[in-house]
């Protein structure tokens, strides 16, 4: 609205104030509906503060929901893996393990090959004139024919710089990321560059330097000298083995297995083991042990502390205190009524499937709902129910957070009845959003009629005002002539 302060200054009368008052009363529907905006905005919030405890209830109703092709109780299992000897091994199992001994004996473990290179004065020593490149490759040889085979994925370019010395290229070595490890070690002799490869025999080094020809002579030389080594060659080369690459060798329960690493995975599904050292003729036993309890009741316990919340928020929406006369903010709405006997419902209607056990629903194993209407977990009943049956109660626990997960989609899906009240507020608020403009905008009509009519009228009076000053003081000066 436009304010005019001046209003009511040339006629001395409170005009201002006076259509102040008059759009007050003018103003009473526009602050009407104002008043209902927000109380339904504030309804939409707390939609949304329903939607958002449900949602965390959803979260830990999935968390017992076993994912496609798995088992409850594969969902809820848990394995720890144990080496009688630890000198020989440790081990450790995830999913997919399955209990059980097995007698574990190592007859080899794996290791790098080892590359010792020719003795130069000191690392400081320049191994290339011009620079060159030298190519390293990590691979096996081929059982059938005994030839080497490069690895195409593992190999690797190394450049040098002209100059670069035995130095440079240990350092370029590490920077490779080829998993090979150069040192040099400063002997009596003088330096000579070490070089280890990752354990297993399909890691077999191949080192060979870019080769420069002479024009004239048609000689080939080498750009870096002193580092080429070829595991096809038996005869003297640059770079001599130390140690030959091998993969571990072991038996579990008997049946012969093979790995390029000494930590092994994949021979014994959810399991990985880590070898140490042999044991030849001196078995040990690998010990798997399945468990289910820690597992299945934290996710038990989640879910309960997830519905008491959700709880704690629909009875705070819905309460009415008669003391001081303070509602929710959703008391009496039927969505929330809704969603709240849809939930309750939910907590004792799903069963664990087995109809010959006696644990059918959650109250058999040791979950009740209390006089606040929370969720309380008898943990002593609980674990005697799993240490009963694990796989009826780990049936029935994950059939409950199924069917929450139904349940609360349904309410929240694009069609449940929490979308659709929170579509239908959003509406209502958007309509008196245009009630509202359209009434301002009539509001604006009537002050500017009114400051009109009252401008006219503090100008009318002003004038007569004026002209009975001037009468008055004509009559004054004939009175006094």
């Amino acid at each position: 609205m436009a304010t005019i302060t001046s209003l009511g200054s040339g006629s001395g009368l409170e005009l201002e104030s006076l259509v102040s008052k008059l759009m007050a009363a003018e103003s009473v529907s526009l602050t009407t509906l104002q008043k209902k905006q927000a109380s339904y905005e504030t309804k939409i919030s707390a939609m949304g503060t329903l939607r958002s405890s449900l949602a965390a209830l959803q979260t830990a109703a999935t968390s017992m929901t076993p994912s496609t092709l798995q088992s409850a109780s594969e969902k809820f299992a848990s394995y720890t893996a144990s080496v009688t000897n630890t000198a020989v091994a440790s081990a450790t199992a995830s999913t997919g393990a399955v209990a059980g001994s097995y007698s574990l004996e190592v007859s080899k473990l794996a290791q790098g090959q080892r590359l010792t290179g020719g003795v130069v004065a000191s690392s400081t020593t320049s191994i290339t004139t011009n620079g060159g490149t030298l190519t390293l490759s990590l691979g096996s040889m081929n059982a059938s024919t005994g030839n080497y085979e490069a690895d195409s994925a593992r190999t690797y370019s190394i450049a040098l710089d002209a100059g670069a010395t035995l130095a440079d290229l240990r350092d370029a070595i590490n920077d490779s990321d080829a998993g090979v490890t150069a040192s040099i070690i400063n002997g009596t002799n003088g330096a000579q560059l070490v070089l280890n490869g990752p354990e297993g025999n399909n890691s077999v080094m191949r080192l060979a330097s870019s080769v420069t020809t002479d024009p004239d002579t048609l000689v080939q030389t080498n750009d870096i000298s002193g580092v080429n080594y070829d595991p096809d060659v038996s005869g003297s080369q640059d770079m001599t083995q130390s140690l030959a690459a091998l993969d571990a060798e072991f038996t579990l329960n008997g049946i012969a297995a093979t790995s390029h690493s000494n930590t092994v995975t994949g021979v014994l599904e959810g399991v990985t083991l880590e070898l140490a050292t042999t044991n030849i003729g001196s078995a040990t036993t690998l010990k798997i042990t399945e468990e289910s309890t820690t597992n299945l009741t934290k996710a038990l316990e989640a879910f309960v502390t997830a519905y008491n919340s959700s709880q704690t928020t629909m009875s705070a929406l819905g309460a009415y205190d008669p003391e001081t006369k303070v509602a929710g903010n959703l008391q009496g709405n039927s969505t929330l009524r809704y969603a709240t006997g849809q939930i309750r419902q939910t907590v004792f209607s799903a069963t664990s499937g087995n109809a010959s056990s006696s644990y059918q629903t959650l109250s058999n194993i040791g979950v009740t709902i209390n006089s606040s209407g929370k969720l309380e977990i008898d943990s002593t009943k609980l674990n005697a129910a799993i240490k009963a049956d694990s796989n009826t109660v780990s049936n029935l626990v994950a059939n409950v957070g199924e069917a929450f997960d139904t349940t609360l989609t349904n309410l929240m899906d694009t069609d449940g009845s929490l979308t659709i009240a929170t579509k239908g507020l959003t509406t209502t608020v958007d309509d008196l959003e245009k009630q509202q403009t359209k009434l301002q905008e009539r509001l604006d009509a009537i002050e500017t009629r009114y400051r009109a009519q009252f401008t006219a009228l503090d100008t009318l009076v002003a004038s007569l005002t004026s002209t009975g000053d001037y009468l008055t003081s004509f009559i004054s000066s004939l009175s006094s002539n």
